[in-house]
């Protein structure tokens, strides 16, 4: 069984590499290329994620968020109990 695995896989990867010499022969060129003068117009554009002011906001909102989730779980520690006495006649 591990002679017919080792056989198949030796194919299987001659075929792999095979295939990888086709398409690197596919992008090789012996044509004369052209080129064309041409005039572009680019803009820049920044996106708002970039600016570090969202950053400062963002993590002083989730500190805020933080600290007052993180209170509100301490002020349940003072609790107090009660019992009731049912006195049956």
């Amino acid at each position: 069984m591990k002679k017919l695995s080792l056989q198949f896989q030796r194919f299987f990867m001659m075929i792999l590499f095979t295939c990888m010499q086709v398409v690197l022969w596919a992008q090789t060129s012996n044509e004369s290329v052209t080129e064309k003068e041409t005039t572009t117009t680019t803009t820049s554009t920044t996106e708002w994620y970039t600016s570090p002011w969202v950053w400062v906001a963002g993590a002083a909102v989730f500190i805020i968020i933080l600290v007052a989730l993180l209170r509100g779980n301490s002020s349940t520690s003072n609790t107090e109990s009660r019992t009731t006495v049912i006195k049956e006649t």
